[in-house]
C-alpha cells in the first residue's frame, strides 16, 4: 500500500477514519462493538492505572472497575454525550471515569456483570508490571493538573505503544525486520551514545542503510500513530490538537 494513501489532501494529515464518535452513534451493532474494541486498545491501560492510583484501589478492584467502565461506557451510550467543543475526548472519558468510580462507592457494590456479558481481554498483569516498574507517587497526582498531565502521559504511552507494534507488523510484512531493530535500537532502548556508525558496524552495513532504514521507520511510526489517533478523536479540530500534543507544532 502506498504511503501517500493515508495523507490528506494538503498532505499533513492521515485521510480521515470514521471516528469511534460516529461508530458508537451507528445503529449497526458491529459498528458500535468497533468503537469499543478502538477506544479500549488505546485507553484501558490509562484508565486501569488512573484508577489504581489516582482513587487508591487494589488490583483487582481496580480491574473490576475497568472492565464496568468501559462495559457501562456503551450500555449507557456517554459518548453520545461527548461535545468536541467543550473538552478533549479523552479529557471526557477521565472524567466519566471519576464519576462512574464514585457512583460505584455510593452504591457500595460491585457491580456485577455476568450472563450475556463478555468480560474484555485485557493484560492487567502487564500494566501492574508497568506500574511496579516506574516511580509514579499517588499522592502526586491529587491535583486536577496533575491528573490530566498524568492522564496524558498514559495516553500517549498506550498510542506510541500500539504504533510500535503496528510497526513491527510492518516490518515484518515488507521484510524490514532490520529496520525495525535498527529503530528498537536506536530510538527505544534509551542508549544515547549509540551512532549510525557504530549500528553500521553491528549489522555489517553501510552507515547509508542506516540512515535510509532509520528514516523509513520514523516516518512509518509517525504515519501510524497518527493513523490511530485520527480513530480515537471526535472530529478534525480535536485531532489537530491531539496531534500537536503528541508530535508538538510540526505534527503534519
Amino acid at each position: 500500500m502506498d504511503h501517500d494513501e493515508f495523507k490528506s489532501g494538503d498532505g499533513r494529515f492521515p485521510a480521515t477514519r470514521w471516528s469511534v464518535i460516529a461508530a458508537v452513534r451507528s445503529e449497526d451493532d458491529a459498528d458500535r462493538k468497533r468503537s469499543l474494541d478502538t477506544l479500549c486498545e488505546t485507553y484501558w491501560k490509562p484508565v486501569y492505572k488512573y484508577v489504581r492510583l489516582r482513587w487508591n484501589r487494589s488490583a483487582p478492584d481496580a480491574q473490576d472497575l475497568t472492565q464496568g467502565f468501559f462495559i457501562e461506557m456503551l450500555e449507557r451510550e456517554l459518548l453520545n454525550r461527548f461535545d468536541g467543543s467543550k473538552s478533549r475526548l479523552r479529557t471526557y472519558l477521565r472524567l466519566c471515569v471519576d464519576s462512574f468510580v464514585m457512583n460505584e462507592d455510593k452504591a457500595a457494590r460491585r457491580q456485577k456483570r455476568g450472563g450475556e456479558v463478555q468480560h474484555l481481554a485485557l493484560d492487567f498483569a502487564g500494566a501492574e508490571e508497568e506500574i511496579s516498574g516506574g516511580t509514579i507517587d499517588a499522592a502526586a497526582i491529587a491535583s486536577p493538573e496533575s491528573l490530566e498531565e498524568f492522564f496524558e502521559t498514559e495516553w500517549l504511552r498506550s498510542l506510541f505503544a500500539l504504533a510500535i507494534e503496528d510497526l513491527r507488523t510492518l516490518c515484518s510484512e515488507r521484510a524490514r525486520d532490520r529496520d525495525f531493530q535498527l529503530f528498537e535500537r536506536y530510538n527505544l532502548d534509551g542508549d544515547n551514545e549509540i551512532s549510525y556508525a557504530q549500528l553500521a558496524q553491528q549489522y555489517g552495513i553501510a552507515v547509508s542503510e542506516v540512515t535510509n532504514g532509520l528514516a523509513w521507520t520514523r516516518r512509518e511510526f509517525r504515519r501510524l500513530a497518527l493513523e490511530r489517533l485520527r480513530e480515537i478523536c471526535g472530529d478534525d479540530d480535536e485531532f489537530q490538537r491531539e496531534a500537536r500534543t503528541a508530535f508538538g507544532r510540526n505534527a503534519g
